[in-house]
Protein backbone atom coordinates (compact mmCIF):
# COMPACT_ATOMS: atom_id res chain seq x y z
CA UNK A 1 0.00 0.00 0.00
CA UNK A 2 2.66 2.71 0.63
CA UNK A 3 4.41 1.94 -2.74
CA UNK A 4 1.43 2.23 -4.51
CA UNK A 5 0.50 5.57 -2.65
CA UNK A 6 4.66 6.62 -3.93
CA UNK A 7 3.07 5.72 -7.19
CA UNK A 8 0.13 7.50 -7.39
CA UNK A 9 2.04 10.69 -6.12
CA UNK A 10 5.14 10.93 -7.57
CA UNK A 11 4.30 13.75 -9.79
CA UNK A 12 3.22 15.68 -6.52
CA UNK A 13 5.98 14.90 -4.17
CA UNK A 14 9.70 13.66 -4.63
CA UNK A 15 10.35 10.07 -4.02
CA UNK A 16 12.98 10.68 -1.45
CA UNK A 17 10.75 12.46 0.70
CA UNK A 18 7.95 10.09 0.89
CA UNK A 19 9.70 7.20 1.46
CA UNK A 20 11.25 9.01 4.47
CA UNK A 21 8.20 10.11 5.20
CA UNK A 22 6.24 6.44 4.72
CA UNK A 23 9.54 4.53 6.65
CA UNK A 24 10.53 2.60 2.74
CA UNK A 25 13.76 3.18 1.21
CA UNK A 26 13.90 4.04 -2.46
CA UNK A 27 15.42 1.15 -3.45
CA UNK A 28 12.54 -0.89 -1.91
CA UNK A 29 10.07 1.23 -4.10
CA UNK A 30 11.93 0.64 -7.45
CA UNK A 31 12.34 -3.16 -6.66
CA UNK A 32 8.49 -3.20 -6.41
CA UNK A 33 8.01 -1.18 -9.60
CA UNK A 34 10.13 -3.88 -11.74
CA UNK A 35 7.80 -6.61 -10.48
CA UNK A 36 4.78 -8.04 -12.36
CA UNK A 37 1.65 -6.42 -12.13
CA UNK A 38 0.05 -8.17 -9.21
CA UNK A 39 -3.37 -9.88 -10.35
CA UNK A 40 -5.48 -7.56 -7.91
CA UNK A 41 -3.96 -4.70 -9.73
CA UNK A 42 -4.67 -6.71 -13.23
CA UNK A 43 -8.36 -7.44 -11.92
CA UNK A 44 -8.80 -3.46 -11.13
CA UNK A 45 -7.97 -2.40 -14.40
CA UNK A 46 -10.27 -4.50 -16.53
CA UNK A 47 -12.37 -3.37 -13.73
CA UNK A 48 -12.05 -0.15 -14.33
CA UNK A 49 -12.80 -0.54 -18.27
CA UNK A 50 -15.72 -2.20 -17.67
CA UNK A 51 -16.67 0.27 -14.99
CA UNK A 52 -15.81 3.27 -17.84
CA UNK A 53 -18.22 1.63 -20.45
CA UNK A 54 -21.29 1.56 -18.13
CA UNK A 55 -20.23 5.67 -17.54
CA UNK A 56 -20.32 6.06 -21.38
CA UNK A 57 -23.10 4.15 -21.65
CA UNK A 58 -24.91 6.38 -19.54
CA UNK A 59 -23.87 9.57 -21.03
CA UNK A 60 -21.62 10.15 -18.08
CA UNK A 61 -24.75 9.97 -15.92
CA UNK A 62 -24.69 7.36 -13.91
CA UNK A 63 -22.78 7.39 -9.85
CA UNK A 64 -21.32 4.48 -8.50
CA UNK A 65 -24.38 2.69 -7.72
CA UNK A 66 -25.82 2.62 -10.38
CA UNK A 67 -22.67 1.81 -12.36
CA UNK A 68 -22.35 -1.14 -9.18
CA UNK A 69 -25.94 -2.38 -10.57
CA UNK A 70 -25.12 -2.33 -13.67
CA UNK A 71 -22.18 -4.57 -13.52
CA UNK A 72 -23.77 -6.77 -11.27
CA UNK A 73 -26.83 -7.22 -13.96
CA UNK A 74 -24.27 -8.88 -16.37
CA UNK A 75 -22.89 -10.97 -13.97
CA UNK A 76 -19.72 -8.99 -12.82
CA UNK A 77 -18.64 -9.61 -9.38
CA UNK A 78 -17.61 -6.38 -8.01
CA UNK A 79 -18.24 -4.91 -4.65
CA UNK A 80 -20.04 -1.48 -4.33
CA UNK A 81 -17.41 -0.01 -2.07
CA UNK A 82 -14.49 -1.32 -4.89
CA UNK A 83 -16.38 0.63 -7.50
CA UNK A 84 -16.84 3.69 -6.06
CA UNK A 85 -13.17 3.94 -4.61
CA UNK A 86 -11.61 3.23 -8.06
CA UNK A 87 -14.32 5.54 -9.87
CA UNK A 88 -12.64 8.33 -7.72
CA UNK A 89 -9.72 7.32 -8.06
CA UNK A 90 -9.61 7.67 -12.40
CA UNK A 91 -11.81 10.95 -11.86
CA UNK A 92 -14.89 9.18 -12.88
CA UNK A 93 -18.36 11.31 -11.50
CA UNK A 94 -21.80 11.59 -12.59
CA UNK A 95 -22.78 14.70 -14.96
CA UNK A 96 -24.86 16.79 -12.53
CA UNK A 97 -28.38 17.63 -13.51
CA UNK A 98 -29.33 21.04 -14.68
CA UNK A 99 -31.34 23.28 -12.56
CA UNK A 100 -34.80 24.09 -13.68
CA UNK A 101 -35.75 27.42 -15.44
CA UNK A 102 -39.19 27.49 -16.64
CA UNK A 103 -41.99 27.28 -14.34
CA UNK A 104 -44.31 24.47 -15.89
CA UNK A 105 -47.30 24.90 -12.66
CA UNK A 106 -49.39 28.25 -13.37
CA UNK A 107 -52.48 28.72 -10.60
CA UNK A 108 -55.52 30.03 -11.81
CA UNK A 109 -56.61 32.11 -8.96
CA UNK A 110 -60.56 31.72 -9.68
CA UNK A 111 -59.91 27.83 -9.64
CA UNK A 112 -60.57 25.28 -6.80
CA UNK A 113 -58.33 22.75 -6.22
CA UNK A 114 -58.88 19.13 -5.51
CA UNK A 115 -57.61 17.88 -1.66
CA UNK A 116 -54.95 15.75 -1.47
CA UNK A 117 -56.17 12.20 -1.52
CA UNK A 118 -53.22 10.93 -2.52
CA UNK A 119 -51.38 12.40 0.72
CA UNK A 120 -47.84 11.42 -0.45
CA UNK A 121 -48.93 7.82 -0.17
CA UNK A 122 -46.99 5.86 -3.03
CA UNK A 123 -48.22 2.69 -2.67
CA UNK A 124 -50.87 0.58 -4.66
CA UNK A 125 -51.66 -3.02 -4.66
CA UNK A 126 -53.26 -3.11 -8.21
CA UNK A 127 -52.72 -1.38 -11.45
CA UNK A 128 -54.82 1.62 -12.81
CA UNK A 129 -55.72 2.15 -9.15
CA UNK A 130 -53.39 5.56 -8.64
CA UNK A 131 -51.48 8.08 -11.67
CA UNK A 132 -49.85 10.28 -10.90
CA UNK A 133 -49.07 13.52 -13.62
CA UNK A 134 -47.02 16.01 -13.91
CA UNK A 135 -45.56 19.02 -16.96
CA UNK A 136 -41.75 19.41 -17.42
CA UNK A 137 -39.51 21.26 -19.90
CA UNK A 138 -36.53 19.83 -21.94
CA UNK A 139 -34.23 22.17 -23.61
CA UNK A 140 -33.55 21.35 -27.17
CA UNK A 141 -31.28 23.07 -29.78
CA UNK A 142 -34.40 24.70 -31.37
CA UNK A 143 -36.16 25.60 -27.84
CA UNK A 144 -38.03 24.56 -24.63
CA UNK A 145 -40.18 20.99 -25.34
CA UNK A 146 -42.70 20.27 -23.06
CA UNK A 147 -43.45 17.28 -21.65
CA UNK A 148 -46.88 16.21 -20.21
CA UNK A 149 -46.45 12.32 -18.71
CA UNK A 150 -48.93 10.04 -16.49
CA UNK A 151 -47.36 7.40 -14.20
CA UNK A 152 -48.67 4.28 -12.92
CA UNK A 153 -47.87 4.48 -9.13
CA UNK A 154 -48.17 0.24 -9.14
CA UNK A 155 -45.56 -0.29 -12.09
CA UNK A 156 -43.88 2.87 -11.75
CA UNK A 157 -44.25 3.05 -15.93
CA UNK A 158 -44.85 5.72 -18.09
CA UNK A 159 -48.97 4.88 -19.36
CA UNK A 160 -49.09 8.38 -21.07
CA UNK A 161 -47.26 11.13 -22.04
CA UNK A 162 -47.54 14.09 -24.81
CA UNK A 163 -45.30 16.61 -26.10
CA UNK A 164 -45.69 20.28 -27.69
CA UNK A 165 -43.57 23.42 -28.06
CA UNK A 166 -46.94 24.89 -25.97
CA UNK A 167 -47.98 24.29 -22.63
CA UNK A 168 -51.88 24.44 -22.43
CA UNK A 169 -54.69 22.22 -21.06
CA UNK A 170 -54.39 20.07 -24.52
CA UNK A 171 -51.01 19.10 -23.94
CA UNK A 172 -52.15 16.92 -20.32
CA UNK A 173 -55.16 15.78 -22.53
CA UNK A 174 -53.25 14.38 -24.96
CA UNK A 175 -51.29 12.46 -22.57
CA UNK A 176 -54.19 11.59 -20.43
CA UNK A 177 -56.16 10.17 -23.45
CA UNK A 178 -53.12 8.30 -24.29
CA UNK A 179 -53.18 6.46 -21.05
CA UNK A 180 -56.48 5.88 -21.13
CA UNK A 181 -56.59 4.27 -24.63
CA UNK A 182 -53.62 2.25 -23.33
CA UNK A 183 -54.65 0.61 -19.88
CA UNK A 184 -58.63 1.10 -19.86
CA UNK A 185 -58.62 2.04 -15.98
CA UNK A 186 -61.98 1.58 -14.18
CA UNK A 187 -63.93 4.25 -12.04
CA UNK A 188 -61.65 3.38 -8.88
CA UNK A 189 -58.43 5.34 -10.56
CA UNK A 190 -57.58 8.15 -8.64
CA UNK A 191 -55.69 10.80 -10.53
CA UNK A 192 -52.84 12.71 -8.65
CA UNK A 193 -51.67 16.03 -10.02
CA UNK A 194 -50.65 19.83 -9.42
CA UNK A 195 -52.86 22.49 -8.88
CA UNK A 196 -51.56 24.25 -12.58
CA UNK A 197 -53.64 25.89 -14.60
CA UNK A 198 -53.59 23.29 -16.88
CA UNK A 199 -54.91 20.15 -14.49
CA UNK A 200 -57.42 22.75 -12.98
CA UNK A 201 -58.97 23.85 -16.76
CA UNK A 202 -62.68 22.81 -17.46
CA UNK A 203 -61.52 20.69 -20.35
CA UNK A 204 -59.52 18.12 -18.11
CA UNK A 205 -61.66 18.26 -15.35
CA UNK A 206 -64.19 16.98 -17.71
CA UNK A 207 -61.67 14.24 -19.00
CA UNK A 208 -61.36 13.14 -15.57
CA UNK A 209 -65.40 13.14 -14.75
CA UNK A 210 -66.05 10.87 -17.95
CA UNK A 211 -64.23 8.11 -16.09
CA UNK A 212 -65.71 8.74 -13.21
CA UNK A 213 -62.12 9.62 -11.26
CA UNK A 214 -61.26 10.36 -7.99
CA UNK A 215 -59.59 13.92 -8.18
CA UNK A 216 -56.37 14.39 -5.97
CA UNK A 217 -54.03 17.73 -5.96
CA UNK A 218 -50.61 18.17 -4.63
CA UNK A 219 -50.37 21.07 -1.98
CA UNK A 220 -49.32 24.45 -3.29
CA UNK A 221 -45.52 24.43 -3.77
CA UNK A 222 -44.89 21.11 -2.06
CA UNK A 223 -42.83 19.20 -4.54
CA UNK A 224 -43.18 16.21 -2.26
CA UNK A 225 -46.47 15.24 -2.53
CA UNK A 226 -45.62 13.98 -6.50
CA UNK A 227 -42.12 12.90 -5.50
CA UNK A 228 -42.81 9.68 -8.11
CA UNK A 229 -43.18 11.93 -10.78
CA UNK A 230 -40.64 14.59 -9.81
CA UNK A 231 -37.68 11.61 -9.29
CA UNK A 232 -39.00 10.39 -12.63
CA UNK A 233 -38.43 13.57 -14.38
CA UNK A 234 -34.75 14.87 -12.71
CA UNK A 235 -33.72 10.72 -14.11
CA UNK A 236 -35.11 11.79 -17.15
CA UNK A 237 -33.07 14.44 -17.62
CA UNK A 238 -30.24 13.60 -16.51
CA UNK A 239 -29.80 10.17 -18.55
CA UNK A 240 -31.56 11.17 -21.76
CA UNK A 241 -32.05 14.77 -22.27
CA UNK A 242 -28.51 15.98 -21.02
CA UNK A 243 -26.70 18.10 -24.18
Amino acid sequence: MKYQFMADHEGEFGIVRMGRVLGVGRSGYYAWLSRPTCERKQANQALVVQINEEYQISRKTYGSPRIHAALQRKGIRCGRNRVARLMHLHGITARKRQKRRPVTTQREVSAVPAPNLLNQDFSTLAPNHTWVSDITYIDTAEGWLYLASVLDLFSRKIVGWAMADRIDSSLVEEAFEMAVLRRYPTPVLMHHSDQGRQYTSQAYQNCLADLQCQVSMSRVGNCYDNAVMESFFGTLKAECATQ
